[in-house]
Formats: structure tokens, C-alpha cells, sequence
């Protein structure tokens, strides 16, 4: 079964940047149809997709962070990383790596524990 687990930094200061890491187990970051993404759940509030990565190293963003975030991946390691630029206050959140399979309808259906990020002065 597919694991994943969060890793980075869990306080930064504004305008730093937020770089963490996906550790993927039990299956290829490679394989076919696979979607890895960064979810995030700020305190209070529903789930947003951040970013995510496909199989073949497309890249989706939410619109409102499509300027500030970028995800990549590194097959050897089958990890798969978030860099988040500029963060604010506004991005104090529990962040999640999760996986899910290429199609309408899909959902993420294997994700990781996540891990807390705050961003203060």
C-alpha cells in the first residue's frame, strides 16, 4: 500500500521560503497515472490544494499560489517536493503530501500524516 510522509521546516518567518518534502513508499513516483499533491488545511478552514505533480512531471497549481508555489520530483529518491516563496501569516496551515490516480472523479485516496507549518514574526 502506498505510504507517504511530510517533511520541512515547521516555523518560518515572512517572506521566507517553504520547502518541503514528500517521501513516497510502496509504489514508483513514476507510476502510470499517479497524481502526487500538496494539500494544505489552515486552522479553521477546508482543504486546498496547493500543488500537485503527475507521473511524467506535469505541474497543477491553485491559481491563487500559482506565482508563489512550485512542486517537483525527484524519481531516484521517489520523492516529490513543495516550494512555497513569500509566505505570509496566511500560509499557517497543516500541509499534506497525498496521492491519488489520474481520471474525473478521483479522489486523494492515500495521503500522508501532514505536518504543521507556521509562518510568524
Amino acid at each position: 500500500q502506498v505510504q507517504l510522509l511530510e517533511s520541512g521546516p515547521g516555523l518560518l518567518k515572512p517572506s521566507q521560503t517553504l520547502s518541503l518534502t514528500c517521501t513516497v513508499s510502496g509504489a514508483a513516483i513514476t507510476t502510470h497515472n499517479y497524481y502526487w499533491g500538496w494539500i494544505r488545511q489552515p486552522p479553521g478552514k477546508g482543504l486546498e490544494l496547493v500543488g500537485a505533480i503527475d507521473y511524467r512531471g506535469n505541474t497543477y497549481y491553485s491559481p491563487s499560489l500559482r506565482s508563489r508555489a512550485s512542486v517537483a520530483m525527484d524519481t531516484t529518491r521517489d520523492q516529490f517536493t513543495l516550494r512555497l516563496n513569500s509566505v505570509t501569516p496566511e500560509d499557517t496551515a497543516m500541509d499534506y503530501c497525498a496521492k491519488k490516480t489520474q481520471g474525473w472523479g478521483r479522489k486523494y485516496e492515500h495521503w500522508g500524516r501532514g505536518t504543521q507549518v507556521t509562518v510568524s514574526s
